[in-house]
C-alpha cells in the first residue's frame, strides 16, 4: 500500500444508515490514501458527508483491483446539474425523517449514489425536492 493507491474500506467500526449491521455493505467505496502515517496506519479521503476520523489501520483496507469483465464495470456517478449557478443533485427517494433543534430533516438517497452518500438534510435545505418529500410522506401514511 502506498500513497495514490484506491482501497476498500471494510466497515467494521463505521455505522452509517441501516437499520441492521447485516443489511449494511461489507465494503465502502473507493477510498484514496492520502498519506502514510506509519506503523500500519493510513490516512483516506473521505467522502464530505462522512463525520469520521480519516486515519484507518491497513487490516481495515483491502486493495481495490480493476474489473476483469466488462459487466462488472460501474457507471460513474452522475454528475450534479446546475441551478442557479449552484450544483444541485436529483433525488431519487426520502428514506426517512426526525426532527432536529425544531427543524425537520430527511435522510434523501441520490440519483444514481450508493447508500453510502445518503444524507440528513433540513427542508429548508431542499427547496427542489418539494414532490420527493411528497411522495415519502405519501408512502408513510399508508
Amino acid at each position: 500500500m502506498k500513497v495514490g493507491d484506491h482501497m476498500w474500506l471494510e466497515n467494521k467500526n463505521i455505522h452509517l444508515n441501516q437499520p441492521l449491521k447485516k443489511l449494511d455493505n461489507k465494503r465502502y467505496e473507493q477510498f484514496r490514501i492520502s498519506k502514510d502515517i506509519g506503523s500500519g496506519a493510513f490516512e483516506l479521503e473521505l467522502l464530505e458527508g462522512w463525520m469520521i476520523h480519516n486515519i484507518f489501520n491497513e487490516d481495515l483496507l483491502t486493495q481495490c483491483t480493476k474489473p476483469k469483465f466488462k459487466e462488472q464495470h460501474e457507471e460513474p456517478a452522475p454528475p450534479p446539474m446546475i441551478i442557479n449557478e449552484e450544483e444541485e443533485y436529483e433525488i431519487e427517494e426520502v428514506r426517512k425523517h426526525r426532527e432536529r433543534e425544531r427543524e425537520v430533516q430527511y435522510l434523501v438517497h441520490w440519483k444514481g449514489y450508493g447508500d453510502e452518500h445518503d444524507q440528513w438534510i433540513a427542508e429548508t435545505g431542499l427547496p427542489h425536492a418539494r414532490e420527493a418529500i411528497e411522495d415519502y410522506w405519501t408512502r408513510v401514511s399508508s
